[in-house]
Formats: C-alpha cells, structure tokens, sequence
C-alpha cells in the first residue's frame, strides 16, 4: 500500500532532510506534495529523480489531496495554525517544531523508545527536540534495567541546529564575517546559550530537555538539570551525560546492554583512542555512543559521551521512523 506524502517547510534544512529520507528509506508515497511560504512557493525540487513544484502553504491547496502523512519542519507557529487544518483532512501530523511537545493530549515519540504511544494520536505526533531524542535511546535502556534517580545533561550543539542562518555563521565566521545569527561569533568560539534564557536562569533549549525527558519515560518524579552549548562544529550535537542509577550495576552488563539497544552503535575502546565523534555521526540515522565509565563521586553513577546528527536522527529520520510505525500498525 502506498500513501499520499506532504512535507511541510520543505526547502528548510531538515525539510530537504525529509526529502533525502524518504526517498534511502523507500518509502512508499503514491503522492508526494510539497509546501512551504508564499515567497518558496513555485520553487522546484527532486524526488526520486522527478520534479516536484513547491505550492504555498494554504487550506485551499491542502482540502482534496487526500493527505494522509504530513511531515512538518516549518516553525511552532506554522504548525500550530496548521496542523490542525491537515489533522482535519484526515491527515496524520509529524511536527518537527516545539509546538506541541508538552501537550498531555499529543504524543512526543522516539520510535526505539515509547512507540506504543503513537497508537493515542489524535492526528498530530510531536517529533521531540534534537538534543532530547538521541539521549533517550541510552536512558531508555538504563531505566528498564536500573531505573534512574537523577541526569545531568551537558550539550555541545552543532550550529545546523540553528538552521541555515546558524550554518552560515560559522562558515562565514571563518572569514572574518560577523555573525547574523547568533549575538556573537561562533567560529573559534562557544557561546553557552542556546534559545532565550526564562526568567529561571535555564536557556529555553535546556527546560525542553529537562521537560520532554519526563514526557517520554513516562517519569515526573525524575530529578533532571542541563547546561546546553553551541560548538563551532557543522553538523552532529554531542552530549555528556551523567546518570545516577536506582540500583547497582556491573560495567561490563551496560556495556552489553548497549551493544543490544536498537539504534545505538558502541564506539568506546579507550586504549585505541575509539570513542564517537560527530563527524562520525554526520548523515547517519543511528546514535553512538562511547566514554561509558563509573562515577566514583556517587553511587550507582554513570557517564557517558552521546552523539548523533541533529538533522537526521534530531529530526527528519526520527520523523520518518514515526511514520514508518504508523504505516506498519495500519
């Protein structure tokens, strides 16, 4: 069976990471429409070696195509006005934006993680924040095996996951050009902010993933606090990440469990300087991870080094891998 297809903020970053996705992963679109802005609209992109017309994001253009998968990357306001209208059409929502992330009425999924909990969609699924779905894989497995007591997150995020403008940055900052995007230069630099920072002293980036973290390990009670970068690095973010776990564990069994986590690959041979990087991690849809040792200052304590491609993993495959579980549970 094949389905109708619409991507949304298609000629975005991750929009053609979609596009790029779709077509690896073969899957399988009777019809593939494409939407963005007004000013994209009439714009030309490839599919599977054919053209495809960019049309302009609006209800007339949406009520009878029939669509029955929309992958949006298109910003919180985009699809807070939009969303909805596709849902009502029939259409099951994957949004790549923070717009509907903490809805309690709206599931925010990793596929490897909590996929049982597409099956409550109400026609939208929220694709949850970059920095957030590579970290789950690891925890997700602790927390079925351990259980955890405590996560401290600390992210080195590469600039794509400010968009374009954030790409262009450090491309342009190693000329010498001041920077657009960010309030200062990234090239050579680190700048310890990431989103607006909230009158509680935490970036916006940091409550995300303090906040979706309990949303998808079905966990409230979980103690969580996190310190998000940007690096001068082009695509990959990379995490440090320091669990404290509610029972005692061997090394060697984490080590094993990893090795058997769907989606995670084990890259950690200290003595042969084997750990992840991200430029190991660019154009691949797996999380890798590495640096896996006790922490000695408390009990049952944990480290770990996690990276991943934001664009991929972060966003556009995750969406896919959603939508490849609907298809398979209909």
């Amino acid at each position: 069976m094949k389905y109708n297809v619409a991507v949304v903020g298609c000629t975005g970053m991750v929009g053609r990471t979609f596009l790029k996705v779709l077509e690896e992963r073969d899957f399988p679109i009777d019809n593939l429409y494409l939407f963005a802005s007004s000013k994209s609209a009439g714009k030309v992109l490839k599919f599977k070696g054919k053209d495809f017309t960019v049309e302009e994001l609006k209800e007339d253009n949406i009520k009878n195509k029939k669509i029955e998968i929309a992958l949006f990357s298109a910003g919180a306001s985009v699809s807070k006005e939009y969303a909805p209208i596709f849902a009502n059409y029939g259409a099951t929502v994957i949004d790549n934006s923070s717009c509907w992330r903490m809805d309690k009425d709206i599931p925010l999924v990793v596929p490897e993680v909590n996929p049982e909990d597409i099956s409550w969609n109400k026609g939208i699924i929220a694709n949850p924040n970059c920095s957030t779905i590579q970290a789950m894989l690891p925890l997700k497995a602790l927390q079925d095996k351990y259980g955890i007591k405590r996560i401290v997150y600390s992210t080195y995020q590469a600039v794509s996951g400010a968009g374009l403008g954030g790409y262009n940055d450090l491309a342009n900052g190693y000329k010498n050009e001041p920077p657009k995007k960010f309030p200062y230069p990234i090239a050579g630099n680190i700048l310890p902010h990431i989103d607006v920072f909230l009158d509680n002293g935490y970036t916006k980036e940091e409550m995300k993933m303090i906040n979706e973290t309990r949303k998808i390990l079905h966990d409230d009670s979980l103690k969580i606090t996190a310190t998000t970068a940007r690096v001068p690095v082009f695509y990959g973010h990379s995490e440090s990440i320091n669990v404290e776990l509610q029972s005692e564990f061997k090394l060697d069994d984490v080590f094993e469990l990893f090795k058997n986590t769907e989606g995670l690959i084990l890259k950690d041979d200290p003595k042969n300087l084997v750990y992840p990087m991200p430029i190991d991690a660019e154009g691949h849809d797996e999380v890798f991870i590495g640096r896996i040792r006790r922490d000695f200052s408390i009990e049952n304590g944990l480290n770990m080094w996690v990276v991943a491609d934001n664009i991929r993993k972060g966003a556009a495959s995750n969406a896919v891998e959603i939508a490849e579980c609907i298809i398979k549970n209909k």
